[in-house]
């Protein structure tokens, strides 16, 4: 069965350009090394303009060419599937043969190939002026939905407990009201693996209208979400997603460690104070010997 781009492409064909036609001829011959592309490799590559290649793009129904080049990802992992190869994460393939002997060890490897991808994506300049933004914030709204809530309710517990105004709700409309109650004080921190999550999407665009400074933590720098984003830190640069990246969540929940240890070192007497006082609060939830 051919993929909905291609059957988009063949079917508008007839009405393009010729440079377009050749543009959508390259597509149509190197499907899969596309999402690899940027605008410009893609148009040299094709041997015309770039605003012939984003003519054909939007010929065939897309806004732009990250639109079109995350849609081409999308259809990618599910040819994958289709086959019977199954990519959980990044960089680990699942097939039916493979050993139960050899899961511990593919996936200390995965998750140390990802920290090291978030190591060499992360800008010092930006990761400064997080740590700063969250400081000085009045509040501090989290948006997040699906896998993201891990890292999302990492964040909210970790900021709560360095006494900082931070609130975060899994409900859509929810969010929406608080980030439309934002002030140029505050801060908005979205995360999304795809960037494509168009409730996180939507709640951060709002806080963005309401003059709040936003956060965005994203795996894809082309993403939607990161069009609204003051502050963008991505995990990665690999352009390569599958919906069921439960992976997605060990980069997060390693820029959320950053960003707290960030805040402790960034003002230690006060948080260390705060954390002290807060860890007093819950004591008494925890088991001691003589209730065991």
């Amino acid at each position: 069965m051919k993929s909905e781009i291609r059957l988009s492409i063949e079917t508008r064909y007839g009405d393009m350009r010729v440079s377009e036609q050749k543009a959508a001829n390259y597509v149509l011959d190197h499907f899969e090394k596309i999402p690899d592309m940027s605008l410009k490799e893609l148009s040299d590559q094709c041997g015309v303009s770039q605003p012939t290649v984003l003519r054909m793009v939007r010929a065939i129904g897309f806004l732009g060419f990250k639109d079109f080049r995350y849609a081409l990802i999308m259809e990618l992992a599910k040819n994958q599937k289709v086959k019977g190869i199954q990519q959980p994460m990044y960089g680990f393939s699942l097939e039916k043969g493979d050993r139960l002997e050899d899961v511990p060890r593919k996936i200390v490897t995965t998750t140390s190939k990802i920290l090291e991808e978030n190591l060499k994506n992360i800008s010092m300049k930006t990761y400064k002026k997080v740590i700063d933004a969250i400081n000085h914030a009045r509040m501090i709204d989290i948006y997040s939905v699906e896998n993201s809530n891990v890292a999302a309710r990492d964040l909210l517990t970790k900021l709560l407990y360095l006494g900082l105004n931070c609130r975060y709700m899994d409900d859509y409309y929810h969010q929406r009201i608080c980030a439309g109650n934002l002030t140029e004080d505050d801060v908005a921190i979205g995360i999304s693996y795809s960037g494509c999550s168009e409730d996180t999407v939507e709640a951060v665009k709002a806080a963005k209208k309401s003059k709040a400074t936003t956060i965005v933590i994203t795996n894809f720098r082309d993403s939607v979400i990161s069009r609204y984003a003051d502050l963008l830190i991505c995990t990665s640069q690999e352009q390569l997603f599958y919906g069921d990246a439960i992976f997605s969540r060990t980069s997060q929940l390693a820029l959320v460690d950053m960003i707290y240890m960030g805040l402790l070192i960034s003002n230690y007497d006060q948080y260390a104070k705060k954390l002290d006082a807060s860890s007093r609060l819950i004591r008494d939830k925890a088991y001691v010997e003589k209730d065991l």
